[in-house]
């Protein structure tokens, strides 16, 4: 092993580690403080104690800005001088939040308002006392009639493929959302009930709906019903299977907000009891209080950036790129089968010099070998290279791409880093 795979193999340990979940900087949605359920306040907490260390967003006070991107309209806080903040669509948190995702990269906090069909944002890291906010409508959404609450999105988190997940609470709607200028929307479709669920649907109103949703490090999303349910979520085929019921609470206590902290363990918080946080692993569901957490404000939805099972995804990576660069004996990108290598765009080649003619799949896995797009191409005669299209862009990495013959026997593995 030569000096620049030590050196490579350096930069790519640091590039990992560097992901991995370092804050505890979370978000809350929140009601004035007086015993009420105004949630129509963002203040940060301290995910490590449950204290509220600031105000971000405070509803008649706080000054702010708001552009539609659709219509290009922008509107201000000049608009309410006569205090009607709750009617009227252009007002950021108008008619309640209760669901909301924070982008530690791009370090923005997206939530969606009850019943408004919107999707909206802003810098989570507000430089002045006027925040500006930004909206998207959700294509084809509806309102649920006669105050019916089925089609309002109360669960709300980024996933580990850098995409942010949202979904209703009969969870007949599970959208999809990228973070960039202009956000682009897709409705997935509808949660499909795990056959061994045996009868306890992610559907059912008395067990499933409300609360909040969390994001895991393998790519599996997490919703946590108002009445303490978990059901672990597959992203890409929508298959919900639940998981346990959370012990540990009070009688009155709602999960009504769900954040991972630092260290991987869950925060909850209540909509409706002003009892302070509290605090469980995801591997048994048993929730402890968080003494000396805030008692003022209660909170309709927790928010940040940390993944559960990170530190275990970290491991994972790990050993497998140490276990690539120890058998393979191509690690110098200079000499890579993949080029432009790293990739800027969406577009890069495989080289097949030598391969012969005929079926080929092109594989490109996460380090932690988890299958992220496959292509089945043919090598004819006088080809040397194919070219590979990513379709859902992942996130900036390190990531292995192997092609395989129609035997499924592998003919090639290298690595790619994506920015």
């Amino acid at each position: 092993m030569n000096f620049k795979i030590l050196l490579t193999t350096g930069f790519m340990a640091l590039s990992i580690g560097a992901i991995a979940q370092t804050d505890n900087k979370g978000y809350a949605i929140t009601g004035d403080g007086n015993k009420d359920f105004m949630w129509m306040n963002i203040r940060q907490i301290d995910l490590s104690t449950g204290q509220v260390t600031k105000t971000v967003f405070q509803r008649s006070k706080t000054n702010f800005s708001m552009l539609n991107l659709d219509s290009k309209k922008s509107v201000d806080q000049t608009a309410f001088a006569d205090g009607n903040i709750f009617n009227p669509s252009q007002y950021p948190t108008s008619s309640f939040v209760a669901a909301a995702a924070y982008d530690r990269r791009s370090d923005k906090l997206f939530f969606i308002p009850m019943r408004m069909g919107e999707l909206r944002w802003m810098d989570a890291n507000v430089k002045n006392d006027a925040p500006q906010f930004f909206s998207v409508a959700i294509p084809g959404y509806v309102p649920s009639a006669g105050g019916e609450e089925a089609n309002n999105i109360t669960r709300m988190v980024l996933a580990s493929d850098g995409n942010g997940y949202a979904v209703t609470n009969d969870g007949s709607h599970m959208y999809r959302f990228t973070t960039g200028k202009k956000p682009s929307i897709t409705d997935l479709g509808a949660l499909i009930d795990a056959e061994e669920n045996k009868g306890l649907s992610v559907h059912n109103k008395c067990s499933s709906w409300g609360g909040d949703m969390v994001a895991d490090a393998f790519g599996k999303l997490y919703i946590i019903s108002a009445t303490r349910n978990v059901f672990v979520v597959d992203a890409n085929s929508r298959i919900t299977t639940f998981k346990g019921t959370i012990t540990g609470l009070p009688g009155n206590y709602t999960t009504n907000g769900a954040a991972v902290d630092a260290d991987g363990n869950i925060v909850l918080s209540s909509a409706t009891a002003f009892e302070g946080y509290y605090k469980m692993s995801i591997a048994d569901l048993a929730a402890k209080k968080m003494e000396g957490s805030d008692v003022i404000y209660n909170a309709s939805d927790l928010a940040s950036g940390n993944l559960l099972l990170q530190k275990e995804a970290d491991k994972a990576k790990n050993a497998s790129l140490s276990k690539l660069i120890l058998t393979k004996t191509n690690s110098d990108l200079s000499q890579s089968s993949i080029f432009p290598n790293p990739v800027v765009n969406n577009i890069f080649n495989v080289l097949l010099d030598g391969k012969e003619n005929g079926a080929y799949t092109v594989i490109v896995t996460d380090l932690a070998g988890r299958a992220l797009q496959s292509t089945k191409v043919g090598l004819a005669k006088g080809q040397q290279s194919q070219q590979i299209v990513l379709k859902n862009r992942p996130v900036k990495g390190t990531y292995i791409v192997k092609v395989v013959d129609d035997k499924n026997n592998e003919i090639l593995s290298d690595k790619v880093i994506i920015l």
